[in-house]
């Protein structure tokens, strides 16, 4: 193994620890089911440092991680790998932004760059509240209000947690990035 792979996957588990930090710290609940939360932050600087498959583990050793808080819902085990495991490790998508996000702090454009962290959060935060939107639909629809369908609610319970927390993580990203764009530049490592 290469010293340079050794360092990604050190930091995609350093930032996944991260995730979960941040996750234990309180978010806005917008609805019982419903909070936004910036956790998301340190998978997503995986994504823009290294791009997709780095992005993929970190999210997927958070997800791993809600193991060790015991603040998770089983209903199933399906439902319990499409949360968890699948869910997190999608936040990765947005890292297949890599490449533009890397050209543009290389060319010094500071607004390619946000506009490119504004989107590939986004691209993320769709990622991943896909499944949460798939497993609310086939696990979570006994919960919808009388006379809304399964998938209008979880359509619109997953949708105010994806644009929330995809609209917060930007702000945050796009002010840490901004102040220090050092945070997502790889580091280069002698061989």
């Amino acid at each position: 193994m290469n010293k340079l792979r050794l360092v990604a996957m050190i930091e995609a588990a350093f930032f996944a620890a991260i995730a979960m930090v941040l996750d234990l710290l309180p978010s806005i609940t917008i609805a019982p089911a419903v909070t936004i939360s910036f956790s998301m932050v340190p998978i997503f600087i995986m994504a823009f440092r290294w791009g997709f498959k780095v992005s993929f583990l970190s999210g997927f050793l958070w997800g791993l991680l809600q193991l060790t808080t015991g603040n998770f819902y089983f209903l199933s085990i399906i439902q319990f790998l499409i949360e968890y495991f699948i869910a997190f490790a999608f936040i990765g998508f947005a890292g297949f932004f890599h490449p533009v996000i890397q050209k543009a702090l290389k060319q010094g454009s500071k607004l390619a760059v946000s506009i490119w962290i504004v989107v590939a959060v986004f691209v993320g935060s769709l990622a991943r509240y896909f499944w949460h939107f798939i497993a609310g639909v086939v696990f979570w629809g006994d919960y919808a209000p009388e006379g809304m369908s399964p998938v209008m609610y979880s359509f619109a319970m997953n949708g105010l947690a994806m644009l929330g927390a995809a609209v917060l993580c930007s702000i945050v990203l796009v002010i840490l990035i901004s102040a220090s764009s050092r945070l997502i530049m790889k580091k280069r490592t002698a061989h």
